[in-house]
């Protein structure tokens, strides 16, 4: 299964390569990352270390500080006690505003709720809601889209075809108004930070 908090950086992640590394040196890494691997820059992120691999290549020791980088510009794990950890911080303005947008949708609040707890299919989670099909189909992929709500798990239809089930990526998010600047902080659901090929390659302590 896709890493849930993988999914939800890789635009964002994405952005912050190119304006890091500017044009030439991603067509660079872009072409090498074929070459190895057999992967563009998306799937790369999603397998960071392949992307890691490639960039130790072009900057040795200094792809450290490069991929910190890259990761600070958009989120800020929260370095605390074991039972209160999972939390982070979003740094990144546009993943922010997703966050916000989905939890100013009364639909899209719905739906998050109706799956904090277990993964269902969409069809259930339509009839949980209360939300008409063809705009709550379309608010539902928003949110896999983007990140929000991940596959997990399978159920078997009345014809015997296997249909998806989604859940959350987290368990609580929190905004806070700082300065007239809003602040997200999103706790992320169990596994996820341990489980992120992102996290675990980038040299951060979680």
């Amino acid at each position: 299964m896709e890493n849930g908090l993988d999914n939800l950086l890789v635009p964002s992640l994405r952005r912050s390569i190119e304006e890091n590394l500017g044009k030439e040196s991603l067509n660079k890494i872009e072409q090498r990352l074929m070459e190895r691997h057999g992967l563009g820059l998306v799937q790369a992120i999603k397998n960071f270390n392949k992307l890691d691999s490639v960039l130790r290549e072009f900057f040795g020791a200094g792809a450290d500080g490069l991929e910190q980088k890259f990761l600070q510009e958009i989120i800020d794990v929260e370095k605390s006690k074991p039972s209160e950890s999972n939390w982070v911080h979003i740094r990144d303005p546009e993943l922010s505003r997703i966050f916000l947008e989905s939890f100013a949708d009364q639909d899209k609040k719905a739906v998050l709720g109706s799956v904090s707890d277990e993964p269902l299919i969409i069809a259930k989670i339509l009839d949980t809601c209360g939300i008409p099909q063809t705009s709550g189909y379309r608010k539902i992929n928003f949110l896999i889209n983007n990140g929000l709500l991940i596959a997990n798990g399978f159920e078997l239809s009345q014809d015997g075809k296997k249909v998806k089930k989604y859940e959350t990526i987290f368990d609580n998010v929190k905004v806070d108004i700082v300065k007239n600047d809003v602040a997200v902080k999103v706790q992320l659901k169990r596994a996820l930070l341990s489980e992120s090929s992102i996290i675990q390659t980038v040299h951060v302590t979680v």
